[in-house]
């Protein structure tokens, strides 16, 4: 418990960091971020992808391991994904100029998520899109595909719940870092393709799960791991 209230004091130093400002521009250069999980080889494997809106394609994809340092702990997300996030998008040769994440960004209960963490580390505009809502109160928007209805928390709106695909069930959109509101809704609705994830964190989910499985066979990941740390 001690450990835990010395992390809820780092999260709200950070929270202090973090700036809520709108971009000077519209961004080309969209990223996805995603990680997945070999429990049996105590393995996170980050992907990221980065998307061309200007091309309407995908022009690079990456990816990194990192052992598993932290348990999950709801609240604590951020401590055991951002390290392997952070490698794979030091990887990349193409930088994205926003960067979509699977969790939230300041809609956390130190302001904290995922998403914001990432955009610190990395000085790298960020965007929480995460799949349940974790703090805040809200309606649920119409079921039109666009529709969107406010978050509030302490009385504020810090994020909106987005009706991404007629029919499916929400995301609920929140600044992680490096950007407002406003910018990141519109960010995200750019990113819309009839699918309920925007495209970039859909293909990076996508290419996270398609890593795990070709990652699947933990011996081998042993074997080869032991054979390189025996390696003159």
């Amino acid at each position: 418990m001690q450990r835990l209230e010395e992390l809820k004091f780092l999260q709200k130093n950070l929270a202090k960091k973090i700036k809520l400002q709108p971009l000077k521009k519209f961004p080309r250069l969209v990223g996805g971020a995603d990680v997945s999980y070999l429990p049996a080889c105590d393995l996170a494997l980050g992907a990221v992808v980065v998307f061309d809106l200007k091309k309407d394609c995908f022009i690079e994809e990456t990816f990194a391991e990192e052992k598993v340092r932290f348990p999950y702990i709801p609240g604590f997300l951020s401590f055991r994904e951002v390290p392997v996030l952070k490698k794979a998008i030091l990887s990349l040769k193409n930088m994205p100029e926003v960067i979509l994440v699977d969790g939230q960004g300041i809609l956390h209960p130190r302001g904290l998520g995922l998403a914001s963490h990432l955009g610190l580390e990395t000085g790298i505009p960020t965007i929480g899109v995460a799949k349940k809502p974790l703090v805040g109160e809200f309606e649920l928007p119409a079921e039109e595909m666009g529709s969107t209805a406010p978050i509030y928390l302490n009385g504020e709106i810090r994020g909106v719940v987005l009706r991404s695909r007629k029919g499916v069930k929400p995301v609920y959109i929140s600044p992680g870092h490096l950007i407002d509101l406003s910018w990141a809704l519109k960010v995200v609705k750019k990113c819309l393709s009839g699918y309920r994830l925007p495209e970039p964190l859909r293909q990076a989910h996508l290419l996270s799960q398609r890593v795990r499985r070709e990652r699947g066979d933990c011996s081998r990941w042993r074997r080869g791991k032991k054979s390189r740390k025996e390696s003159p």
